[in-house]
């Protein structure tokens, strides 16, 4: 981690999703040079549920991020499971680690203004930067800067290739994962993958105070049609729509065979009345985008570049949330560069950048094993028949299905049920 004269940045974050602008927010808000490059011009629209847990909330509070409604954020105060012929409302945890409430915003407008909070701390933000590769040390093969070339908003060229330096770069240039590609960190396909789709509808429900999730999609009426794999959810937006979309999931990173526009037809045919998604109320298209899950790209630092977000696949197997664990990385890999840079020698920088992987292993490792194997059982659409009609009665039950969906529980302490999850998280291996 050699400092050049010619430099750039103290630190180059290639996209400007939720993990690269939280990291640059943390960097620059600790006095280093930041350079955020952004392929697209914001405001700009990522395919996504648009609904935050509690954990992502409170990545957002440690941000310093306003969360207030006059900013567009509308609060959810729990999670509505809808299967197995049972509808249960059932309020989030009350967590000391976590607040009560969750969040929704289109990432139409909450990327706009996670990229603007990281440059109102100091971050330089280049939008229409189209990253093209890594820039290698020819001696050592690390990673000392990108090569970029400006774009139009059509993402054509619009201008010449240029070079920008600096002695760490962070890949959050998510599923497309071009960084990582480019060093041979290829995808691991014994993890989870995850499909999803979604559109937005005008609704009178636009401002319900539940998120809530289908467990069962039916292509026709329930338990007399076929049951279809994968799972639904309705987040109210509070602008008058709300984000419609369901996805599915895979042991394994290979390719499915679901015609997932197809699916979300069907579902939308026996959807809900009262939330009046017909073709008329319907805003914008069916698009969709895959979820990759359980750290599925390793190192997560290796020669100078450091993976967060979806460029690492840090979504949950769990429930497919992917913006706090991308933020979550963005902080600790941005607490890794800033204690490198106070390091008085290049051995002891990279010490203190290899803490990086180390402290997300420790954190997440376990837990996303346990969702590996959660994966496994419910990628039947006939096991999760069977687990929602017997199991959502159960209150204990219920209480699990609950700190999983939402990905919140206390690692240390709390009840019965955190304890259970935390000591299985320890238990597995964070392979």
């Amino acid at each position: 981690m050699v400092q050049v004269g010619s430099d750039d940045a103290d630190v180059i974050v290639v996209g400007a999703g939720p993990a690269g602008s939280t990291a640059a927010y943390y960097c620059a808000s600790a006095g280093l040079t930041v350079l955020l490059l952004e392929k697209a011009a914001f405001p700009r629209d990522k395919i996504c549920g648009d609904g935050l847990t509690p954990r992502a909330t409170r990545e957002m509070v440690a941000m310093g991020l306003p969360i207030r409604a006059e900013d567009g954020w509308i609060r959810n105060q729990g999670l509505r499971v809808v299967g197995g012929g049972h509808r249960l409302e059932l309020p989030w945890p009350e967590l000391s680690s976590y607040p009560s409430y969750g969040l929704a915003k289109t990432r139409m407008t909450l990327d706009h203004a996670l990229a603007d909070h990281a440059r109102a701390a100091g971050a330089k933000l280049l939008e229409r930067t189209n990253v093209t590769g890594p820039l290698l040390d020819e001696r050592t093969g690390r990673v000392v800067g990108v090569t970029a070339r400006p774009v139009d908003d059509a993402g054509r060229r619009a201008g010449d290739e240029r070079t920008y330096r600096a002695p760490v770069v962070i890949a959050a240039d998510g599923v497309s994962a071009r960084l990582p590609l480019a060093l041979g960190l290829e995808k691991r396909m014994d993890r989870p993958m995850g499909v999803a789709v979604r559109t937005y509808f005008r609704t009178p429900r636009h401002d319900d105070s539940m998120m809530e999730s289908h467990l069962e999609l039916w292509d026709g009426e329930p338990h007399r049609s076929n049951l279809m794999p994968g799972y639904g959810w309705i987040f109210a937006l509070g602008d008058g729509t709300a984000n419609v979309g369901l996805g599915s999931v895979s042991s394994t990173a290979a390719a499915t065979r679901v015609d997932y526009k197809d699916l979300f037809a069907k579902w939308m045919k026996n959807a809900p009345a009262e939330w009046e998604f017909t073709p008329e109320n319907q805003v914008g298209p069916v698009r969709g985008a895959a979820l990759p899950m359980g750290f599925n790209r390793a190192p997560l630092y290796t020669r100078g570049l450091m993976l967060v977000g979806d460029s690492g696949g840090m979504v949950s197997p769990f429930n497919g949330e992917g913006i706090a664990y991308a933020m979550q990385a963005g902080r600790v890999a941005a607490d890794a560069i800033v204690q490198a840079q106070a390091r008085p020698t290049d051995a002891a920088r990279e010490r203190a950048l290899e803490t990086y992987p180390r402290i997300m292993r420790d954190d997440l490792g376990g837990y996303y094993t346990l969702g590996r194997y959660f994966v496994k059982l419910i990628e039947h659409p006939q096991v999760m028949r069977l687990c929602t009609r017997y199991g959502l009665p159960r209150p204990l039950l219920m209480r699990f299905t609950l700190k999983l969906l939402s990905d919140c529980y206390e690692p240390r302490g709390g009840d019965m049920v955190d304890r259970v999850i935390s000591g299985l998280s320890r238990l597995a291996p964070a392979a």
